[in-house]
């Protein structure tokens, strides 16, 4: 068995990544980070359930709403990065989902993580699922844009060229990985590429009224 996961993880070999001389910000296990994950362990689990996967922006969406009917559970964790879902990725794995979708990635613009980094850590996510869960499908949902004249200070480093260009590497990597990338730009992307202004609380996250949208779109592209 080990032998065969091995092999397994190993069909898709790892790029190299350059070291980086910005030293980015990796942590992720803050308090709220490790309670929520303490508290994922104790709920009762469903049966190959369909697993919302991220961070805020993921955890504000009441997924089992706007999709009632199916077995979804919300795997969000506010400020979340792409260390700290592939830190909690054998938690969601285990669960056996039919499907994972993926939304992350702005918390580590944030930081001022290099695109680099970003998209190395998209192919660490896409081996493990590919490796453990081969019967797993996992989508890779764009970044989201963000209304830049109104985003906080702390919030600066975010700029849609950024969130274009890595929209652009993880496409790549999910054909690598024969997983679909949904782009989710056509339902939140105003005329000037940013964010909808009547869709966003503050330039970075969304309404609940959007949650409705974003649940139509995938409907309508028969990813659910």
């Amino acid at each position: 068995m080990k032998t065969v996961l091995t092999a397994a993880l190993l069909t898709f070999a790892l790029p190299v990544l350059a070291q980086s001389s910005d030293n980015p910000d990796s942590s992720y296990a803050n308090g709220y980070y490790v309670e929520r994950v303490k508290y994922f362990d104790s709920l009762q689990p469903v049966k190959r359930p369909i697993v919302f996967l991220g961070n805020s922006i993921t955890e504000v969406g009441a997924w089992a709403e706007v999709l009632s009917g199916l077995p979804v559970i919300n795997r969000g964790i506010s400020g979340d990065n792409s260390w700290g879902v592939y830190a909690r990725l054998d938690q969601v794995l285990k669960l056996k989902p039919r499907k994972i979708f993926l939304l992350i990635g702005v918390n580590d613009i944030k930081r001022g993580t290099s695109i680099d980094q970003i998209v190395y850590n998209y192919e660490r996510i896409a081996a493990r699922v590919k490796g453990l869960a081969p019967h797993t499908q996992l989508y890779f949902q764009s970044v989201l844009p963000v209304t830049e004249a109104i985003l906080a200070d702390i919030y600066k480093k975010i700029t849609n060229a950024r969130i274009n260009e890595l929209n652009e590497r993880m496409k790549v990597v999910a054909a690598r990985y024969g997983y679909p990338y949904i782009d989710l730009h056509p339902v939140f992307e105003d005329a000037q590429g940013q964010l909808k202004r009547e869709q966003t609380t503050d330039g970075l996250h969304l309404k609940q009224a959007a949650y409705i949208q974003w649940a139509r779109a995938l409907k309508q592209g028969k990813y659910l």
